[in-house]
Formats: C-alpha cells, structure tokens, sequence
C-alpha cells in the first residue's frame, strides 16, 4: 500500500487547483479507530490508526478523502462516508479494537457499593426480574466523576457496565438507578449490529423489551431533567 499515492489523490479529487502541500502519514497505536490530521506551518500531519494497517486500499483512500474535506471544509463525498462506516462497523472491526482496547486502555474501576446505592445488589435485583437470573453479571462501578453528560455505558471492551455517580445520591429515586443498569443490561442482550451503512444501537427487540421496565416513563422523565 502506497499511502502517499493515495493521498495524492484524494487531495487532488478536493483541492485539484491547489498546490500539494508537504505531508506526512503514518500509523498510530491508539485506542480506537482515531484518525487525525493537522495543518501545521504549512505542513499537513495525518495520523491513522494502526488497526487500519491491511485495510483495503479504498478505505484507506475514503479516510484520508474525509480528513483532507474536513481541515479544508469541504464537502465530503457521501460514497466515502458510507464506505468508512461499513468498515468501521464491521464485525471483524468491532473485535479488534475490543482487544486493542483490552490490551492498551485501562478501565478505572471504583467499585460497585457506594454511598447510598449498591451497582452489584440492584444489577441481581434485575436479572432475577426481567432475565430469570441467567445473565452473567459483568463488572459493574461507579463513575470518578459526576457526569451529568454520560449518564452510563456499557463497555464491552472490558465487560463492564459504568453508572454515572450523580445517581448515587439520597434525593436520588432508586428507580432511576435501576433503569440506567436495566437498559445497559439490554445492551448486553442486544449487541450492536450493522445494517446497511449504520450500527443499530437500540433495535427493535431493544426497544420492545425496554418498555417491560414498570416506570419507564417516570425514570425517561426524571433522566431528561439532568
């Protein structure tokens, strides 16, 4: 693979009348499919992640056509786009960077029993209503911070379920806390998938099975008040 070649052509598919400006590309070990570009002096630096090293050379060209539109502010070609997102979502993707993330992030975990709520006794609260109790229970702690923006995720690099500590509070409604972990819980049952050029995140069986929550709407309410 020639990445300048590639780049070559992408910058003259955007900036044809241009002169090419001196650049350098190369792989980055990051955590994640991070892909960067920077216009320094002059000088244009792309770092591309080294899961990206084997990718076929039409994604690779796709990549570098969307970096090059964005710090130019151009348009970027939706043939492009949905090509980076089939790859992106790609099953064989997903597990890659599981394992990256496995091998070179570092999950910060608290713990489960905080001040008012414990993560572990409400998660086997849960299985136990909703899932006969059959769902392994993965890592489950409490936020460092006091997120009011990532109110909880589920991590599948690391199989771990985080709750924003905001939630474990007195004036806290324990139903809150426990639709944060029923519907990461579903995240677990529901992986995300691929259709077309999108990952479905919530689909319909997701969806289905999130309305058996007893109060749904008063947790929905209280969450979008935060």
């Amino acid at each position: 693979m020639n990445l300048n070649s590639i780049f070559h052509q992408a910058y003259r598919e955007l900036r044809p009348r241009a002169p090419l400006p001196e650049f350098q590309i190369q792989f980055f070990p990051f955590t994640k499919l991070n892909n960067t570009i920077r216009l320094r002096g002059g000088r244009i630096l792309v770092r591309l992640s080294d899961l990206l090293e084997g990718a076929p050379e039409p994604v690779i060209h796709s990549i570098l056509h969307i970096l090059i539109a964005k710090i130019y502010r151009k348009e970027i070609d939706n043939a492009h786009a949905v090509r980076f997102r089939k790859f992106a979502g790609s099953q064989n993707i997903a597990s890659k960077m599981n394992l990256i993330r496995q091998m070179r992030g570092r999950k910060r975990i608290l713990g489960t029993k905080g001040r008012h709520y414990d993560l572990e006794q409400i998660f086997e609260d849960l299985n136990t209503q909703f899932f006969h109790g059959l769902m392994a229970r993965p890592q489950m702690t409490w936020s460092g911070n006091h997120s009011r923006l990532s109110l909880g995720h589920y991590d599948p690099a690391h199989n771990t379920i985080v709750v924003s500590s905001v939630f474990d509070g007195a004036d806290v409604p324990r139903y809150a806390v426990e639709y944060l972990v029923y519907h990461e819980m579903l995240h677990l049952r529901h992986p995300v998938k691929l259709r077309g050029s999108r990952r479905c995140v919530h689909p319909a069986a997701f969806q289905a099975e999130e309305k058996l929550f007893p109060q749904l709407e008063e947790a929905k309410k209280y969450l979008k008040q935060l």
